[in-house]
């Protein structure tokens, strides 16, 4: 499945790496607290979610430059237009949260 090159795929595994990259940012920077309590301090403090969604985004640079590499152009695509937006999200809750 991953050696496939179309949108879909791009697609999923651009909204799926991000979480990924979230997780791995908890494991990082909080993990002496539970994952409930991280998300309660999330909650809490919403303006710091910009800056943990703008950090997970960098494992969609990962496997972006991995399937550029192998020239699966669609895939990338996919990848990107996810990237761009969960950038959005991020940058409305910049502006409005």
């Amino acid at each position: 499945m991953l050696k496939k090159d179309n949108l879909r795929l791009g697609l999923i595994l651009g909204f799926l790496s991000p979480v990924l990259g979230f997780f791995i940012y908890y494991l990082v920077k909080f993990r002496l607290f539970s994952f409930q309590e991280f998300l309660h301090i999330i909650r809490s403090n919403p303006s710091m979610l910009t800056g943990i969604i703008s950090l997970s985004l960098i494992t969609n640079a990962v496997v972006f430059t991995i399937y550029i590499n192998q020239q699966k152009d669609k895939t990338a695509r996919g990848i990107f237009i996810a990237t761009c937006i969960y950038a959005l999200i991020a940058l409305s809750f910049k502006w409005f949260v």
